[in-house]
């Protein structure tokens, strides 16, 4: 709800400046489906790529941006391969050009420190159940100087929250959500180092026991709880229900019924296979080492097994050993 309104009331209260919005080909779905919609109504929609890291080229966007543009629309960090976007850079670009600058940082908010001064970000969405408070309720930060941002209304009625969003305010879920912020801000430092080493032997372990696997997005710029991999010869559903004690995914979690390859993991370049099979794991506050030795565990023997039964892997393992040969 924060990306459309952020998104939708932007468009609606500039279209006299321009109908032109920049977005990016991983975004949400949130952003990209709110994007779809407005291209019906008129609007025109750039969605640039990403390099095989994941991230944007900020030179991209700048060549992108018209004299139309009103928006522009790019993701803190991504939901299924946890990569983040050169921010900061990005903010600049969209002060120096005059465009406002939303980002969903529903992944970031809680895991890594967000600065919508120093990132000169006009909108930002978040939700509380990424850092463990209620679900149901979400925020959408609105700059009020520097620019002051404006926005039409998505739901009209009585006018509540300064005329951004008629109906009742669910105070329970506002509450949990603010002290669940609050917890977050004290002990986000700590959490994410516990998390970045956790997942380093998590990586370290899978890297370890099996051959032909491949990270998905850049190392270097990734949340600390994230890691997606793809493991070659092993289909991702099968791994799915040979480790069904484990809860992992092998996309995003809004579009998990959906059986065709991530449309992330295609932007970025990976092949059909690999992505059908790549696995999400997400660690969080509760995780211990123990957990995760056993997840290591798991994963390389449900691996094995899978490639045991796989006539493709074990071909691939033949041209390999004839390659060393001669």
């Amino acid at each position: 709800e924060s990306n459309n309104l952020a998104i939708k009331g932007v468009a609606e209260m500039y279209r006299e400046k321009g109908n032109h919005i920049i977005t990016q080909v991983t975004e949400h779905k949130a952003v990209l489906d709110t994007c779809k919609r407005l291209e019906k109504y008129g609007y025109q929609v750039t969605y640039l790529p990403v390099a095989k890291d994941g991230r944007i080229d900020p030179d991209d966007l700048r060549r992108a941006i018209t004299p139309k543009t009103i928006l522009i629309a790019i993701m803190y960090a991504n939901n299924e391969i946890g990569v983040i976007q050169p921010i900061e850079e990005i903010g600049k670009i969209a002060k120096e050009k005059g465009v406002l600058f939303h980002s969903d940082a529903v992944q970031a908010v809680g895991k890594v420190p967000v600065d919508v001064n120093k990132e000169k970000i006009d909108l930002l969405a978040m939700t509380g159940h990424k850092i463990y408070g209620p679900k149901g309720c979400g925020a959408l930060y609105v700059r009020r100087r520097n620019p002051r941002v404006q926005l039409a209304s998505i739901i009209d009625g009585g006018g509540h929250e300064r005329g951004m969003r008629s109906g009742t305010l669910n105070v329970p879920g506002i509450v949990g959500f603010g002290k669940a912020a609050e917890l977050c801000q004290n002990e986000m430092a700590q959490e994410g180092e516990r998390l970045r080493a956790l997942r380093e032997r998590l990586k370290e372990g899978i890297f370890k026991g099996l051959d032909e696997v491949y990270i998905n997005g850049s190392m270097a710029y990734r949340l600390p709880n994230n890691l997606n991999v793809s493991f070659a010869y092993a289909e991702g559903e099968s791994l799915l229900m040979g480790i069904n004690d484990v809860a992992v995914s092998s996309g995003s979690a809004c579009t998990s019924a959906k059986m065709e390859p991530s449309y992330v993991l295609k932007a970025l370049g990976v092949g059909e296979d690999l992505a059908h099979s790549s696995i999400r794991f997400g660690l969080g506050r509760f995780n211990t080492q123990e957990e995760v030795d056993y997840v290591i565990q798991r994963v390389v023997e449900v691996v094995n097994r899978l490639r045991d039964l796989s006539p493709l892997y074990e071909m691939a393992k033949e041209r390999a050993l004839l390659s060393k040969t001669n």
